[in-house]
Protein backbone atom coordinates (compact mmCIF):
# COMPACT_ATOMS: atom_id res chain seq x y z
CA UNK A 1 0.00 0.00 0.00
CA UNK A 2 1.69 3.14 -1.11
CA UNK A 3 1.60 5.69 1.69
CA UNK A 4 0.04 8.30 0.55
CA UNK A 5 -3.14 6.28 0.22
CA UNK A 6 -3.27 5.63 3.73
CA UNK A 7 -2.61 9.46 4.96
CA UNK A 8 -6.40 10.15 5.53
CA UNK A 9 -6.17 9.75 8.98
CA UNK A 10 -8.85 9.05 11.36
CA UNK A 11 0.22 9.35 20.27
CA UNK A 12 0.15 9.09 22.95
CA UNK A 13 0.91 6.45 25.24
CA UNK A 14 0.45 2.57 24.07
CA UNK A 15 0.33 -0.47 25.66
CA UNK A 16 0.01 -3.75 23.40
CA UNK A 17 -0.08 -7.82 23.13
CA UNK A 18 -2.65 -9.52 25.35
CA UNK A 19 -0.05 -11.50 26.66
CA UNK A 20 1.50 -8.61 28.29
CA UNK A 21 -0.21 -6.68 31.14
CA UNK A 22 0.05 -2.97 30.13
CA UNK A 23 1.01 -0.88 32.61
CA UNK A 24 -1.64 1.27 33.85
CA UNK A 25 -2.42 4.71 35.77
CA UNK A 26 -1.57 3.92 39.27
CA UNK A 27 -5.38 5.42 40.09
CA UNK A 28 -7.93 5.23 37.72
CA UNK A 29 -10.97 7.57 38.50
CA UNK A 30 -14.15 7.17 36.29
CA UNK A 31 -16.64 9.12 35.94
CA UNK A 32 -20.53 8.44 36.75
CA UNK A 33 -23.62 8.28 38.58
CA UNK A 34 -23.74 7.51 42.04
CA UNK A 35 -23.39 3.92 42.22
CA UNK A 36 -22.56 0.91 45.31
CA UNK A 37 -20.15 -1.81 44.95
CA UNK A 38 -19.77 -3.62 47.73
CA UNK A 39 -17.17 -6.39 49.38
CA UNK A 40 -17.44 -8.75 51.63
CA UNK A 41 -15.39 -8.58 54.38
CA UNK A 42 -14.93 -10.65 58.29
CA UNK A 43 -17.06 -8.74 61.00
CA UNK A 44 -15.70 -5.97 63.45
CA UNK A 45 -18.22 -5.99 66.30
CA UNK A 46 -16.26 -2.69 67.74
CA UNK A 47 -17.02 -0.40 65.18
CA UNK A 48 -20.71 -1.04 65.94
CA UNK A 49 -19.86 1.39 69.19
CA UNK A 50 -17.95 3.67 67.36
CA UNK A 51 -20.86 4.54 64.89
CA UNK A 52 -21.57 8.37 65.54
CA UNK A 53 -23.35 11.27 63.89
CA UNK A 54 -20.48 13.69 64.27
CA UNK A 55 -22.63 16.66 61.54
CA UNK A 56 -25.33 17.67 64.11
CA UNK A 57 -22.15 19.79 66.11
CA UNK A 58 -20.97 21.69 62.68
CA UNK A 59 -23.02 23.92 61.28
CA UNK A 60 -23.13 27.50 60.47
CA UNK A 61 -25.75 30.39 59.19
CA UNK A 62 -24.19 29.42 55.50
CA UNK A 63 -25.50 25.81 54.55
CA UNK A 64 -26.53 23.38 57.57
CA UNK A 65 -24.22 19.87 57.68
CA UNK A 66 -26.04 16.97 56.24
CA UNK A 67 -26.42 13.85 58.07
CA UNK A 68 -24.80 11.21 56.05
CA UNK A 69 -24.58 8.49 58.83
CA UNK A 70 -27.38 6.09 59.40
CA UNK A 71 -29.81 6.03 62.35
CA UNK A 72 -29.02 4.06 64.85
CA UNK A 73 -31.81 1.61 65.21
CA UNK A 74 -31.90 -2.20 64.84
CA UNK A 75 -31.12 -2.45 61.38
CA UNK A 76 -27.88 -2.18 58.95
CA UNK A 77 -25.37 0.19 60.24
CA UNK A 78 -22.96 2.46 58.10
CA UNK A 79 -19.73 3.28 60.15
CA UNK A 80 -18.64 6.54 58.96
CA UNK A 81 -15.18 5.92 60.16
CA UNK A 82 -14.77 3.34 57.56
CA UNK A 83 -17.70 3.67 55.30
CA UNK A 84 -18.75 -0.16 56.79
CA UNK A 85 -22.34 -1.56 56.33
CA UNK A 86 -22.92 -3.68 59.24
CA UNK A 87 -25.57 -6.02 59.40
CA UNK A 88 -25.00 -8.12 62.29
CA UNK A 89 -23.25 -10.99 60.55
CA UNK A 90 -21.50 -9.40 57.49
CA UNK A 91 -19.38 -6.41 57.45
CA UNK A 92 -19.71 -4.52 53.75
CA UNK A 93 -17.39 -2.01 52.61
CA UNK A 94 -19.61 0.80 50.60
CA UNK A 95 -18.03 2.17 47.90
CA UNK A 96 -19.93 4.64 45.45
CA UNK A 97 -19.71 8.05 45.07
CA UNK A 98 -20.19 10.95 41.90
CA UNK A 99 -16.29 10.85 41.32
CA UNK A 100 -14.00 9.12 38.90
CA UNK A 101 -13.20 6.00 41.00
CA UNK A 102 -11.08 3.93 41.73
CA UNK A 103 -11.05 -0.04 41.41
CA UNK A 104 -12.95 -1.32 44.35
CA UNK A 105 -10.37 -2.52 46.42
CA UNK A 106 -10.67 -4.69 50.28
CA UNK A 107 -8.13 -2.44 52.24
CA UNK A 108 -7.27 -3.30 55.92
CA UNK A 109 -8.00 -1.62 58.07
CA UNK A 110 -4.77 -0.29 59.42
CA UNK A 111 -4.75 1.53 55.73
CA UNK A 112 -8.06 3.16 56.23
CA UNK A 113 -8.87 6.60 57.77
CA UNK A 114 -9.02 6.10 61.38
CA UNK A 115 -12.60 8.25 62.31
CA UNK A 116 -10.49 10.79 64.97
CA UNK A 117 -8.18 11.45 61.86
CA UNK A 118 -11.79 12.29 59.67
CA UNK A 119 -12.53 14.36 63.20
CA UNK A 120 -9.08 16.40 62.44
CA UNK A 121 -9.80 16.93 58.85
CA UNK A 122 -12.90 18.36 59.24
CA UNK A 123 -12.40 20.24 62.14
CA UNK A 124 -8.66 21.63 61.83
CA UNK A 125 -7.69 21.24 58.33
CA UNK A 126 -10.70 22.23 56.30
CA UNK A 127 -12.33 25.80 57.80
CA UNK A 128 -14.77 28.44 57.09
CA UNK A 129 -11.88 30.49 54.78
CA UNK A 130 -11.20 27.47 52.41
CA UNK A 131 -13.40 24.38 52.11
CA UNK A 132 -16.66 24.83 54.51
CA UNK A 133 -17.70 20.78 55.17
CA UNK A 134 -21.72 20.50 54.44
CA UNK A 135 -21.28 16.68 54.55
CA UNK A 136 -19.39 14.06 54.13
CA UNK A 137 -19.23 10.08 53.16
CA UNK A 138 -17.06 7.15 52.92
CA UNK A 139 -14.84 6.94 49.83
CA UNK A 140 -12.98 3.47 49.32
CA UNK A 141 -10.69 3.71 52.02
CA UNK A 142 -10.67 7.42 52.40
CA UNK A 143 -13.16 10.28 52.74
CA UNK A 144 -15.01 12.30 50.18
CA UNK A 145 -16.16 15.76 51.83
CA UNK A 146 -18.90 17.83 50.37
CA UNK A 147 -19.14 21.91 51.13
CA UNK A 148 -18.65 25.00 49.90
CA UNK A 149 -15.41 26.40 48.53
CA UNK A 150 -14.31 29.93 49.40
CA UNK A 151 -11.99 31.86 47.34
CA UNK A 152 -9.73 30.50 43.96
CA UNK A 153 -9.68 26.95 43.89
CA UNK A 154 -5.97 26.64 43.76
CA UNK A 155 -4.69 29.17 46.80
CA UNK A 156 -7.29 26.61 48.76
CA UNK A 157 -5.66 23.69 47.56
CA UNK A 158 -2.21 24.90 49.00
CA UNK A 159 -3.81 26.08 52.30
CA UNK A 160 -5.48 22.98 52.91
CA UNK A 161 -2.51 20.96 52.02
CA UNK A 162 -0.06 22.60 54.56
CA UNK A 163 -2.42 22.71 57.33
CA UNK A 164 -3.39 18.88 56.37
CA UNK A 165 0.71 17.64 56.35
CA UNK A 166 1.19 19.89 59.66
CA UNK A 167 -1.40 18.15 61.42
CA UNK A 168 -1.23 14.52 59.55
CA UNK A 169 2.06 14.58 58.01
CA UNK A 170 2.50 12.58 54.64
CA UNK A 171 0.26 9.77 54.89
CA UNK A 172 -2.75 11.17 53.47
CA UNK A 173 -3.79 12.72 49.75
CA UNK A 174 -6.09 15.35 49.24
CA UNK A 175 -7.62 15.47 45.50
CA UNK A 176 -9.66 18.95 45.03
CA UNK A 177 -12.33 17.61 41.93
CA UNK A 178 -15.66 18.54 40.61
CA UNK A 179 -18.84 16.63 41.46
CA UNK A 180 -19.97 15.45 37.86
CA UNK A 181 -23.64 15.00 39.59
CA UNK A 182 -24.36 18.95 40.37
CA UNK A 183 -20.92 20.41 38.81
CA UNK A 184 -19.82 21.18 42.41
CA UNK A 185 -16.37 21.18 44.33
CA UNK A 186 -15.58 18.29 46.39
CA UNK A 187 -12.46 17.31 48.49
CA UNK A 188 -11.48 13.63 48.46
CA UNK A 189 -8.82 12.59 51.25
CA UNK A 190 -7.13 9.34 50.79
CA UNK A 191 -4.45 7.34 52.08
CA UNK A 192 -1.09 7.18 50.02
CA UNK A 193 -0.66 3.55 50.04
CA UNK A 194 -3.34 3.28 47.90
CA UNK A 195 -1.98 5.06 45.51
CA UNK A 196 0.91 3.30 44.64
CA UNK A 197 1.73 2.38 40.49
CA UNK A 198 0.59 -1.37 39.31
CA UNK A 199 3.15 -3.28 38.53
CA UNK A 200 3.36 -5.39 35.36
CA UNK A 201 3.16 -9.18 34.52
CA UNK A 202 6.59 -8.52 32.66
CA UNK A 203 9.50 -5.90 33.18
CA UNK A 204 8.85 -2.75 31.64
CA UNK A 205 11.98 -1.97 29.95
CA UNK A 206 11.90 -5.72 28.34
CA UNK A 207 8.58 -5.30 27.16
CA UNK A 208 9.21 -1.51 26.47
CA UNK A 209 12.38 -3.20 24.34
CA UNK A 210 10.33 -5.57 22.44
CA UNK A 211 7.66 -3.57 20.96
CA UNK A 212 10.96 -1.19 19.90
CA UNK A 213 12.56 -3.72 18.16
CA UNK A 214 8.91 -4.43 16.63
CA UNK A 215 8.44 -0.99 15.33
CA UNK A 216 12.52 -0.64 14.00
CA UNK A 217 11.40 -3.61 11.60
CA UNK A 218 7.54 -2.03 10.54
CA UNK A 219 9.73 1.31 10.14
CA UNK A 220 12.16 0.11 8.04
CA UNK A 221 9.06 -1.96 6.27
CA UNK A 222 7.10 1.03 5.51
CA UNK A 223 9.93 2.36 3.54
CA UNK A 224 10.52 -0.44 1.23
CA UNK A 225 7.64 -0.65 -1.47
CA UNK A 226 8.72 -3.88 -3.02
CA UNK A 227 8.32 -5.66 0.26
CA UNK A 228 5.12 -4.67 1.27
CA UNK A 229 3.13 -6.44 -1.18
CA UNK A 230 4.43 -9.66 -0.07
CA UNK A 231 5.17 -10.00 3.95
CA UNK A 232 6.75 -13.13 3.69
CA UNK A 233 9.29 -11.98 0.81
CA UNK A 234 11.18 -10.57 3.92
CA UNK A 235 12.56 -12.86 5.28
CA UNK A 236 14.53 -14.07 1.67
CA UNK A 237 15.05 -10.13 0.78
CA UNK A 238 16.16 -9.02 4.58
CA UNK A 239 19.49 -6.79 2.70
CA UNK A 240 16.24 -4.76 0.73
CA UNK A 241 15.55 -3.54 4.04
CA UNK A 242 18.40 -0.99 4.19
CA UNK A 243 16.70 0.97 1.42
CA UNK A 244 14.45 2.12 3.77
CA UNK A 245 16.92 2.96 6.40
CA UNK A 246 16.68 7.08 5.40
CA UNK A 247 12.70 6.89 5.56
CA UNK A 248 13.04 4.86 8.84
CA UNK A 249 15.61 7.07 10.31
CA UNK A 250 13.46 10.42 9.19
CA UNK A 251 10.37 9.18 11.04
CA UNK A 252 11.95 8.21 13.89
CA UNK A 253 13.53 11.28 14.64
CA UNK A 254 10.38 12.77 14.06
CA UNK A 255 9.06 10.25 17.10
CA UNK A 256 12.14 11.29 18.96
CA UNK A 257 11.16 14.89 19.20
CA UNK A 258 7.81 14.52 20.34
CA UNK A 259 8.82 12.14 23.07
CA UNK A 260 11.88 13.91 24.26
CA UNK A 261 9.96 17.44 24.09
CA UNK A 262 7.02 15.64 26.63
CA UNK A 263 10.08 14.71 29.15
CA UNK A 264 11.63 17.91 28.98
CA UNK A 265 8.71 19.54 29.94
CA UNK A 266 7.76 17.17 32.31
CA UNK A 267 10.79 17.22 33.92
CA UNK A 268 10.45 20.92 34.14
CA UNK A 269 6.84 20.62 35.92
CA UNK A 270 7.59 17.72 37.98
CA UNK A 271 6.22 15.18 36.47
CA UNK A 272 7.19 11.74 36.40
CA UNK A 273 7.05 9.61 33.23
CA UNK A 274 7.90 5.97 32.79
CA UNK A 275 9.26 4.01 29.77
CA UNK A 276 7.60 4.50 26.52
CA UNK A 277 6.02 2.33 24.95
CA UNK A 278 6.14 2.44 20.62
CA UNK A 279 3.91 1.06 18.57
CA UNK A 280 4.62 -0.51 15.67
CA UNK A 281 2.03 -0.50 12.58
CA UNK A 282 2.33 -1.81 8.99
CA UNK A 283 0.44 1.14 7.10
CA UNK A 284 2.58 3.88 8.84
CA UNK A 285 5.83 2.38 10.15
CA UNK A 286 4.60 3.36 14.09
CA UNK A 287 1.77 4.88 15.57
CA UNK A 288 3.86 6.75 18.61
CA UNK A 289 4.48 5.81 21.58
CA UNK A 290 2.47 5.50 25.10
CA UNK A 291 4.08 6.23 28.44
CA UNK A 292 2.45 5.94 32.03
CA UNK A 293 2.40 9.14 34.08
CA UNK A 294 4.08 7.60 37.87
CA UNK A 295 2.79 10.50 40.12
CA UNK A 296 -0.32 12.86 40.67
CA UNK A 297 -0.47 15.28 38.24
CA UNK A 298 -0.91 18.52 40.38
CA UNK A 299 -3.20 20.48 38.43
CA UNK A 300 -5.19 20.88 34.48
CA UNK A 301 -2.07 23.36 33.53
CA UNK A 302 0.66 21.13 33.77
CA UNK A 303 -0.90 18.32 32.48
CA UNK A 304 -1.62 20.92 29.30
CA UNK A 305 2.35 21.76 29.49
CA UNK A 306 2.91 18.28 29.42
CA UNK A 307 0.66 17.03 26.49
CA UNK A 308 0.66 19.62 23.80
CA UNK A 309 4.49 20.12 24.22
CA UNK A 310 5.37 16.93 22.14
CA UNK A 311 2.68 16.92 19.23
CA UNK A 312 3.95 20.81 18.65
CA UNK A 313 7.31 19.87 18.62
CA UNK A 314 6.55 16.99 16.17
CA UNK A 315 4.29 18.83 13.72
CA UNK A 316 6.67 22.46 14.08
CA UNK A 317 10.06 19.95 12.76
CA UNK A 318 7.99 18.32 10.66
CA UNK A 319 6.40 20.84 8.74
CA UNK A 320 9.98 21.96 8.23
CA UNK A 321 11.21 18.78 6.67
CA UNK A 322 8.01 18.85 3.93
CA UNK A 323 8.65 22.37 3.03
CA UNK A 324 12.09 21.08 2.71
CA UNK A 325 11.05 18.29 0.71
CA UNK A 326 9.35 20.36 -1.38
CA UNK A 327 11.45 23.30 -2.08
CA UNK A 328 14.57 20.72 -2.11
CA UNK A 329 14.84 19.50 -6.02
CA UNK A 330 14.89 15.26 -6.26
CA UNK A 331 18.41 13.80 -6.65
CA UNK A 332 18.90 11.39 -9.60
CA UNK A 333 17.90 7.95 -8.03
CA UNK A 334 16.28 9.20 -5.30
CA UNK A 335 13.00 10.71 -6.54
CA UNK A 336 9.30 9.52 -6.00
CA UNK A 337 7.16 9.78 -8.53
CA UNK A 338 3.49 10.10 -7.24
CA UNK A 339 0.14 11.09 -8.45
CA UNK A 340 -0.73 14.50 -7.57
CA UNK A 341 -3.94 13.23 -6.72
CA UNK A 342 -2.28 11.87 -3.22
CA UNK A 343 -2.02 15.51 -2.18
CA UNK A 344 -5.67 15.36 -1.73
CA UNK A 345 -5.52 13.14 1.06
CA UNK A 346 -4.31 15.86 3.83
CA UNK A 347 -5.25 19.80 3.55
CA UNK A 348 -1.90 20.50 5.09
CA UNK A 349 -0.02 18.44 2.57
CA UNK A 350 -1.94 19.51 -0.33
CA UNK A 351 -1.99 23.13 0.78
CA UNK A 352 1.60 22.95 0.61
CA UNK A 353 1.96 21.30 -2.40
CA UNK A 354 -0.18 23.72 -4.33
CA UNK A 355 1.65 27.04 -2.58
CA UNK A 356 5.09 25.89 -3.40
CA UNK A 357 4.63 23.73 -6.54
CA UNK A 358 1.79 25.75 -8.44
CA UNK A 359 1.02 25.00 -11.92
CA UNK A 360 3.24 21.97 -11.79
CA UNK A 361 0.91 20.08 -10.36
CA UNK A 362 -1.56 18.88 -12.67
CA UNK A 363 -4.77 16.10 -12.37
CA UNK A 364 -3.77 13.18 -13.90
CA UNK A 365 -0.17 13.91 -14.07
CA UNK A 366 2.78 12.64 -12.02
CA UNK A 367 5.51 14.52 -10.73
CA UNK A 368 8.54 13.81 -9.19
CA UNK A 369 9.13 14.78 -5.38
CA UNK A 370 12.17 14.38 -2.87
CA UNK A 371 11.44 11.51 -1.07
CA UNK A 372 11.52 13.70 2.35
CA UNK A 373 8.16 14.87 1.44
CA UNK A 374 7.03 11.47 2.22
CA UNK A 375 8.66 10.61 5.29
CA UNK A 376 7.90 14.01 6.73
CA UNK A 377 4.30 13.36 5.82
CA UNK A 378 4.47 10.12 7.46
CA UNK A 379 5.48 11.63 11.14
CA UNK A 380 2.64 14.46 10.85
CA UNK A 381 0.46 12.09 10.46
CA UNK A 382 1.70 10.18 13.46
CA UNK A 383 1.61 13.55 14.92
CA UNK A 384 -2.22 13.84 14.03
CA UNK A 385 -3.53 11.10 14.73
CA UNK A 386 -2.31 10.89 18.64
CA UNK A 387 -3.83 14.87 18.90
CA UNK A 388 -7.29 13.78 17.95
CA UNK A 389 -9.29 14.61 21.54
CA UNK A 390 -9.84 11.17 22.46
CA UNK A 391 -9.44 9.15 25.21
CA UNK A 392 -5.93 9.42 26.73
CA UNK A 393 -4.72 10.35 23.58
CA UNK A 394 -2.24 13.36 23.71
CA UNK A 395 -5.46 15.31 22.15
CA UNK A 396 -7.56 14.07 25.23
CA UNK A 397 -5.41 14.95 27.69
CA UNK A 398 -5.18 18.89 25.85
CA UNK A 399 -8.80 18.49 26.00
CA UNK A 400 -9.47 17.40 29.65
CA UNK A 401 -6.88 20.37 30.47
CA UNK A 402 -8.26 23.24 28.51
CA UNK A 403 -12.56 22.54 29.50
CA UNK A 404 -12.32 19.77 32.43
CA UNK A 405 -13.37 16.20 32.26
CA UNK A 406 -16.80 16.46 31.40
CA UNK A 407 -17.02 18.35 28.27
CA UNK A 408 -13.68 16.22 27.06
CA UNK A 409 -15.66 12.79 27.92
CA UNK A 410 -18.21 14.19 25.49
CA UNK A 411 -15.75 15.07 22.99
CA UNK A 412 -14.21 11.84 23.08
CA UNK A 413 -16.74 9.85 22.70
CA UNK A 414 -17.70 12.19 19.44
CA UNK A 415 -14.25 11.64 17.94
CA UNK A 416 -14.04 8.02 18.88
CA UNK A 417 -17.82 7.75 16.75
CA UNK A 418 -16.53 9.24 14.06
CA UNK A 419 -12.78 7.91 13.84
CA UNK A 420 -15.31 4.66 13.63
CA UNK A 421 -16.98 6.32 10.48
CA UNK A 422 -14.10 6.79 9.37
CA UNK A 423 -12.38 3.41 10.11
CA UNK A 424 -15.22 1.86 7.62
CA UNK A 425 -13.13 3.84 4.73
CA UNK A 426 -9.68 3.51 5.93
CA UNK A 427 -7.66 0.56 7.40
CA UNK A 428 -5.41 2.87 9.85
CA UNK A 429 -8.13 4.55 11.40
CA UNK A 430 -9.43 1.35 11.99
CA UNK A 431 -6.51 -0.05 13.93
CA UNK A 432 -6.35 3.18 15.61
CA UNK A 433 -9.66 2.96 16.27
CA UNK A 434 -9.52 -0.65 18.28
CA UNK A 435 -5.80 0.28 20.08
CA UNK A 436 -7.87 3.28 21.52
CA UNK A 437 -10.76 1.25 22.34
CA UNK A 438 -8.99 -1.69 24.26
CA UNK A 439 -5.84 0.68 25.43
CA UNK A 440 -6.29 3.91 25.03
CA UNK A 441 -10.02 4.79 26.18
CA UNK A 442 -9.09 6.21 29.57
CA UNK A 443 -10.23 7.41 31.75
CA UNK A 444 -7.42 9.74 32.85
CA UNK A 445 -6.25 9.74 36.46
CA UNK A 446 -7.25 12.31 38.76
CA UNK A 447 -4.85 15.18 39.12
CA UNK A 448 -4.66 17.01 42.15
CA UNK A 449 -6.48 20.00 41.59
CA UNK A 450 -9.13 20.25 38.60
CA UNK A 451 -10.75 23.77 39.08
CA UNK A 452 -8.59 26.02 38.18
CA UNK A 453 -8.53 26.45 34.23
CA UNK A 454 -4.92 27.07 32.65
CA UNK A 455 -3.54 30.34 31.44
CA UNK A 456 -5.15 31.85 28.34
CA UNK A 457 -1.60 31.37 26.22
CA UNK A 458 -1.68 27.94 27.61
CA UNK A 459 -4.94 27.52 25.96
CA UNK A 460 -4.12 28.63 22.96
CA UNK A 461 -1.31 26.41 22.86
CA UNK A 462 -3.74 23.41 23.22
CA UNK A 463 -6.17 24.83 20.42
CA UNK A 464 -2.92 25.35 18.16
CA UNK A 465 -2.00 21.57 18.56
CA UNK A 466 -6.02 20.35 17.78
CA UNK A 467 -6.00 22.80 14.77
CA UNK A 468 -2.76 21.09 13.47
CA UNK A 469 -4.11 17.73 13.81
CA UNK A 470 -7.27 19.01 12.06
CA UNK A 471 -5.45 19.99 8.70
CA UNK A 472 -3.00 16.93 8.50
CA UNK A 473 -6.32 14.89 8.88
CA UNK A 474 -8.72 16.54 6.84
CA UNK A 475 -8.67 16.50 3.33
CA UNK A 476 -7.79 18.78 0.42
CA UNK A 477 -10.73 19.52 -1.90
CA UNK A 478 -9.74 22.25 -4.46
CA UNK A 479 -8.20 21.00 -8.01
CA UNK A 480 -4.79 21.33 -8.18
CA UNK A 481 -5.17 21.72 -12.02
CA UNK A 482 -6.29 25.62 -13.38
CA UNK A 483 -8.26 23.89 -16.31
CA UNK A 484 -11.95 23.06 -15.58
CA UNK A 485 -12.84 20.06 -14.26
CA UNK A 486 -14.44 17.51 -16.84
Amino acid sequence: MNLPAVLPCCYSRLQCSPSITPPTHFLRFVIRKKRSLVCRLSDNKKEDDSVQDDNNSHQDNDQPLENTSLENNDGPQLNEQTGVEQDGTNVQVASGSPLPGVKPQQLDESIRIPKETVEILRNQVFSFDTFFVTSQEPYEGGVLFKGNLRGQAAKTYEKVSKRMQEKLGDDYKLFLLINPEDDKPVAVVVPRMTLQPETTAVPEWFAAGAFGLVTVFTLLLRNVPALQSNLLSVFDNLDLLKDGLPGALTTAFLLGVHEVSHRLVATEVGIKLGIPYFVPSWQIGCFGAITRILNVVPNREDLLKVAAAGPLAGFSVGFILLLSGFILPPSDGIGIIVDPSVFHESFLAGGTAKLLLGDVLQEGSPILVNPLVIWAWAGLVINAINSIPAGELDGGRIAFAMWGRKASARLSALSIGLLGISSLFNDVAFYWLVLIFFLQRGPIAPLSEELTHPQTKYMALGVVVLFLGLLVCLPYPFPFSNQPAL
